[in-house]
């Protein structure tokens, strides 16, 4: 894209280059508005060529509201429902991108996340967007026209874009910016905090498992009520794996979370197994246990909680009831999330209350709009959160 460097006013600025900050771009450029795009980063949409191992998990087939955290549920309704998970694949397909659904309606690239990003570029392009990469946001204001001082010049806009993202991933150049903008023009924010992020054991518990390191389990993550299966990775320092991140979402200090290690059996039918080989088995109850689940989980388990070398028939009813029960409600209290470092995204930012669902601007401020991370939306790991990006970028990207 070819920078006018003559041009100081437009219709629009928008505050980064990432998914939402690109997608709003285009969609304001395509009809007719005068855009430009403002990053810190040297590259565009530093976040999508990350995601998904370098593949980038672009949407979710699955995605709507019940997929959402925020102080106000109802509030990511509108844009979802109006720029779909299908009309994100159907801008996929026109740029001729080959893709692949994983599972649990995941949808990744073929080769790589790089094409995401050429093809919103490529769209900007279409649309006369002006990009500017490398450049810092110094201070902005208002008196009629946004004014935006850069480290190399003043832009001026009659709308204002703020698509900065959250604080997770420092090294990819997350900032505050988004929030220190939100603050400057008085709009209330949800306290922040890391999320879709591993957990660090207490340290009880990180010399009980912190051995375990590189074992991964098919179970279920239950944290809040809210229950989701599919594997937990043991690390040297806690947990991970797609089903601790999901349940990291929800997660609040002091929490516990509790984990099936037989998400496809009753309790009762478990019970039943194991009261059968009482009857029928003079083997170990660990090395029963290591037929169905990881040898050295299930030799740890009986360790912590079976008298030592029992076999199947030596344990009490009641002692095959409690272990049982350890089993498919095994209880375990995090001292802490990873953090920023390693969280995929921030819970919470700008507070909905503030912002107009139909066009994410703000209530109080004209010509101000916060889309994508940045705003108190947080979507669940599997391509949920790049379809906020789309979404609410397209909702502003209508009426700037």
């Amino acid at each position: 894209m070819v920078y006018n460097p003559f041009m100081k006013q437009f219709d629009v600025i928008v505050i980064g280059a990432g998914g939402a900050g690109l997608f709003c771009a285009k969609e304001a450029g395509q009809r007719g508005r005068s855009v430009l795009v403002l990053d810190h980063n040297s590259k565009a949409g530093s976040k999508i060529l990350i995601s998904g191992g370098g593949r980038c998990n672009f949407t979710n087939r699955n995605a709507g509201p019940e997929n959402y955290l925020s102080q106000n549920p109802h509030f990511c309704k509108s844009a979802l429902s109006r720029y779909t998970s299908s009309d994100f694949l159907d801008l996929v397909k026109k740029h001729h991108i080959p893709y692949h659904e994983k599972k649990l309606g995941q949808l990744f690239c073929n080769n790589s996340a790089q094409e995401i990003v050429d093809m919103l570029l490529e769209e900007c392009e279409s649309g006369r967007v002006q990009v500017i990469l490398g450049v810092q946001v110094q201070s902005v204001e208002k008196s009629g026209l946004f004014k935006v001082w850069t480290s190399e010049n003043l832009y001026m806009s009659h709308s204002l874009v703020v698509a900065t993202g959250g604080l997770s991933i420092p090294k990819l150049g997350a900032t505050d910016l988004g929030y220190q903008l939100a603050q400057q023009f008085e709009i209330g924010i949800i306290p922040t905090w890391p999320a879709l992020d591993g957990f660090r054991f207490s340290r009880e518990d990180e010399k009980r498992f912190g051995d375990l390191t590189g074992l991964s389990v098919d179970c279920t993550a239950t944290c809040q009520g809210k229950a989701f299966r599919e594997n937990v990775l043991f690390t040297h320092a806690g947990l991970s794996g797609p089903a601790a991140l999901q349940a990291s979402l929800y997660w609040e200090p002091g929490d516990a979370l509790s984990l099936n290690f037989f998400p496809d059996e009753t309790e009762e039918t478990l019970l039943s197994w194991w009261n059968e080989q009482k009857r029928s088995s003079k083997s170990e109850a660990k090395t029963l246990l290591g037929q169905r689940l990881p040898s050295r989980l299930a030799e740890r388990l009986c360790e912590l909680y079976l008298p030592n070398r029992a076999t199947a028939s030596q344990l009490s009813d009641k002692q095959i009831k409690d272990f049982t029960q350890t089993l498919t409600a095994f209880s375990i209290k995090p001292h802490s999330t990873v953090g920023y470092s390693k969280a995929e995204v921030t819970k919470g930012g700008v507070d909905t209350k503030e912002l107009s669902s139909q066009t994410m601007e703000s209530r109080k401020v004209k010509g101000l709009y916060f889309i994508g991370e940045v705003v108190d939306v947080t979507g669940w790991l599997g391509g949920y959160n790049f379809q906020w990006a789309w979404s609410s970028g397209w909702a502003a990207g209508q009426v700037v």
